[in-house]
Formats: structure tokens, C-alpha cells, sequence
């Protein structure tokens, strides 16, 4: 089914309005998104962000873009905003070991829990502390355009001097009197200009272990700076899409907005997307108020807030449930309810091996099909595309139990299309084994049945009795004459 003439839209944190997607370079797609600090295990709410971005980049692959999918490691300089130590260092002292143990330690526990839920790996994964030169050229640009000072070995971007030109806050919608007012007395204040300038490179100690030489002594970068400089560098001075959950907004988006236009005198992305955030029972996840799972507890049902374990792929399903921009429940209830759509479909998909072709078509599978791409045209609205899938889900049912009819050729047209939206865009997987266990259910119910048939002969009724309470539970109900 061709969408060549329809367009896909997307929504522009920037403009706060759906846009259509025009790319900066016919048929390709440069995209970045911010990836973890990995000084702890990563948790379900970043998890959410670096599934919705699979979805988007998976989605722009389908339909014919070539994608360079950048996704950062912040492996140093993500700063307390009163403390002078990063967040690795002080991880570092807690663990009793080397700053870089921590970082690859957590770096494999983002890896392993992201190839549990099936994502696609970035093009280039880039670490903050690979890039270090990078980082201080573009500090030293920002100085020669007169929007950052030195002082006292730290380099600190000059916000009254930049907002004399440009607006900062263009994402939060922040003007910088309240940000201002808003302006704490943090670390290091007193020898900054203005207390809301933003530090562009820190000064270190003598003891400080992750420390660099830069033209202004040994020091180690700010936040923001880092995926300014491994944006532009992997992807240009302008580009089309930058991404990350909603709480980077403020302040981590707004600085690198502002750090680009002091270099390039532009905004570095077109188009500015953002993920909501995930809730657990209703409330805010929170480690202080213990309201949080991390991932491996979801998978293995080693929890006092989840009565019991859920596949990867049943927990993907969820958080697809809800807009990528909507906030997302997690629940006993909602995963229970997930679990079921998602063995629903999964089973649709699989029973399509035992339709049996009919010399009549079937075109009513187009119609949906094209509502299903509408759906993820439309801003990726994955939610509209999992109702479509259960219309396709009914259709396969009904000419499963002959009361709809569809060719060969129709057939495996409705398997491709199942396989491109629930396989390749959802990003959903099937082992070998299960799918084999699935697809061959009913031959698994028959063998259950002559097994019952055969114990009710023998008069062992209580084992029959069994199987007939097992088959009922699964929908399967068994009158005995």
C-alpha cells in the first residue's frame, strides 16, 4: 500500500502545534536523542523515551527514510545543581570504585534491559568523555562570540549578554526573569556573573579524579555542553530531529538551544520532540518515596507493588497503549489488561498460517490497513494503531471461523501487512519456540481432548474433570454427553 502522497506530521515541541515532516535532505533523517547518566540502574520512566523513539525511528525506516539515529551516553559532567561533584563521581564513592566501572557497569544494564524490550541500537551511541575536545572548541567559540567568561578555571555561559540578541526558554517558555527569581545560591555562585549562568566547563580539584587539560587548567565539562558538541558533530549544524523525555525541557534543551545559536547563530534542530512521563498506581515514580520498579523486577515479579512478572514484550505493548506524549498509568490492572491484547494479537497473527484460502478475496483487510498507517502518519499515534490491529485481529477470527472468506494472495498479504505493523514498526518479538508453541495450539487442545476422552473411558474421572476446568478457563468449553 503506497503512502508516498500523504504526509507525515509531527509535533513541534517549539511551535506546540503538528507539523508536517519536511527533512533538511531528501529521503534521510538526522536524529538525536538524549540517552542515559549512567551512574545507576536505568529505570521504567527513561526506558518509556528510548521505546518511543524505536517506534519513531523504526516508523521513519519503514516508510523509505535513511535514518542516523545519534543516542548519547552522559558518562561525566551531569552536575547537582549544588554540589560541585557530578552524578558518576559521587555514585563512584557510594560503590567504592573507579569512576569508569561505574559507567560501564550501568552502560551494560542499560544495554541488556533496552535489547530486553527489542530496540533497534542507535547508528552511533557517542560517550561524553570520547568527546572532550569537541566539547572545548565549542566552548571556545562561544567565549569568541562573547556569550561565555572564565573565571577561576570555570568557563560559564553569559546569559544577560545572549538574551540581549536572543530568547532563552524558547522550549520551557521561561523568560529569564523568572528564571531569575527562580536562581538559587549554588555551588560556585559567587563567581559567576549572574547566579542563573550555566556552567560550560568546571574547574576541578587536585583530587578530583575525572578531570581534563583545557585552555583554562584541568576541569571536566557541564551537562548541556556534551550533547551540543556530539549533536553537531554526528549530525551538522542543523538537524531534523532532537529528542528526550519532558523533563528536559528545562533546563538541559534550552542550553544547548542557547549554546547553538551563540555558535551558529541557529536553533540546532527542526523539529523538538518529547516524551511524558510514566506514573506507577497513579502517582509520581520516586525512589524517596520507594513508588518505583526498576525493569528486572517488572520482568521477574520480585515486587510488593506487581503481584507478578510480565514479558518485555507485554510491558512494550503498555506503554504503546498511550500517546508518546501522554502521561502512561502502570498498574496491575493495566498490565494484566495489556498482557491479554497482546496475546490476542499475537495470536491473530500466527493463526493467519491456518487460514483456509477461499477462490473469494477479501479486501476488507486494505481498509484497515491504510487506517493503520494513517494512525502512525498522524504523529505517531501508536494507541490508534493498536485499535486497528484488534479490527485486523477480529477479521482474521471471523474467516478463522468461516464467517468471512479470503484468497491465497490475500492471505499473505494480510500476514505481511500484521508482520510490518506488530514486527517491524511496533518492534515486537517472536522466538522460534514460542511462536511454534502458539501455532500449533489447537493440534496441543486436540491431544488434551483424546487424553480426556480416553481417561473418562477408564473411569478416572477426576483426571478428566481437570482437563475439562483447565480447557474452560481457556475459553475452550467442554460438554460432556
Amino acid at each position: 500500500m503506497s503512502i508516498s502522497n500523504k504526509s507525515l506530521k509531527i509535533y513541534n515541541s517549539l511551535s506546540q502545534k503538528k507539523e508536517d515532516f519536511k527533512t533538511i535532505n531528501p529521503s534521510k533523517v538526522g536524529i538525536y536523542v538524549c540517552g542515559p547518566t549512567v551512574y545507576n540502574k536505568v529505570h521504567l520512566g527513561n526506558c518509556r523515551t528510548f521505546i518511543s523513539f524505536d517506534l519513531i525511528v523504526r516508523f521513519l525506516k519503514h516508510i523509505g527514510y535513511d535514518v542516523r539515529y545519534v543516542r548519547n551516553i552522559t558518562d561525566v559532567g551531569h552536575l547537582e545543581e549544588s554540589e560541585e561533584e557530578d552524578k558518576i563521581l559521587k555514585r563512584a564513592k557510594i560503590e567504592k570504585l573507579e569512576p569508569m566501572e561505574v559507567v560501564q557497569k550501568y552502560t551494560n544494564d542499560f544495554r541488556e534491559v533496552l535489547n530486553k524490550f527489542n530496540l533497534l541500537s542507535p547508528n552511533i551511541e557517542p560517550t561524553a568523555t570520547g568527546h572532550i575536545i569537541e566539547q572545548i572548541e565549542m566552548i571556545e567559540m562561544i567565549i569568541d562570540n562573547g556569550y561565555a567568561y572564565e573565571k577561576n578555571g570555570s568557563v560559564y555561559f553569559d546569559l544577560m549578554n545572549f538574551t540581549k540578541k536572543y530568547k532563552y526558554g524558547k522550549l520551557s517558555n521561561r523568560n529569564l526573569d523568572d528564571i531569575i527569581n527562580e536562581s538559587r545560591e549554588l555551588f560556585g555562585s559567587d563567581e559567576k556573573k549572574n547566579p542563573q549562568d550555566f556552567a560550560l566547563w568546571k574547574k576541578a580539584s587536585s583530587s578530583h579524579i575525572m578531570k581534563w587539560k583545557s585552555p583554562w587548567g584541568y576541569g571536566f565539562p557541564g551537562w548541556h555542553i556534551e550533547c551540543s558538541a556530539m549533536s553537531h558533530k554526528y549530525l551538522g549544524k542543523k538537524f531534523d530531529i532532537h529528542g528526550g523525555g519532558m523533563d528536559l525541557k528545562f533546563p538541559h534543551h534550552d542550553c544547548e538551544i542557547a549554546q547553538s545559536e551563540a555558535v551558529y547563530n541557529q536553533n540546532p534542530a527542526n523539529y523538538w520532540v518529547h516524551t511524558n512521563m510514566l506514573t506507577l498506581n497513579g502517582r509520581k515514580m520516586s525512589k524517596s518515596t520507594e513508588n518505583f520498579i526498576l525493569p528486572e523486577n517488572l520482568f521477574s515479579g520480585e515486587s510488593d507493588i506487581i503481584e507478578k512478572g510480565y514479558n518485555p514484550m507485554v510491558v512494550k505493548f503498555l506503554m504503546y497503549q498511550a500517546h508518546y506524549r501522554n502521561t502512561l498509568d502502570l498498574s496491575n490492572e493495566s498490565l494484566l489488561a495489556s498482557e491479554k491484547g497482546y496475546n490476542k494479537l499475537m495470536q491473530s497473527f500466527f493463526d493467519i498460517d491456518i487460514l483456509k484460502p477461499s477462490e473469494k478475496g477479501n479486501d476488507k483487510y486494505k481498509l484497515i490497513v491504510d487506517k493503520c498507517y494513517n494512525s502512525m502518519l498522524d504523529d505517531f499515534n501508536s494507541p490508534k494503531l493498536i485499535s486497528h490491529l484488534f479490527e485486523l485481529s477480529k477479521l482474521i477470527d471471523d474467516i478463522k471461523k468461516e464467517k468471512e472468506f479470503i484468497s491465497k494472495k490475500d492471505i499473505d498479504n494480510l500476514r505481511n501487512y500484521m508482520k510490518v505493523f506488530l514486527i517491524d514498526i511496533l518492534g515486537f518479538s517472536t522466538h522460534k519456540n514460542i511462536e511454534r508453541k502458539v501455532v500449533n495450539k489447537d493440534k496441543l487442545i486436540d491431544a488434551l481432548i483424546d487424553i480426556r476422552d480416553f481417561s473418562r473411558k477408564k473411569k478416572n474421572y477426576e483426571i478428566s474433570d481437570i482437563i475439562r476446568d483447565k480447557l474452560n478457563s481457556l475459553g475452550i468449553n467442554i460438554e460432556d454427553k
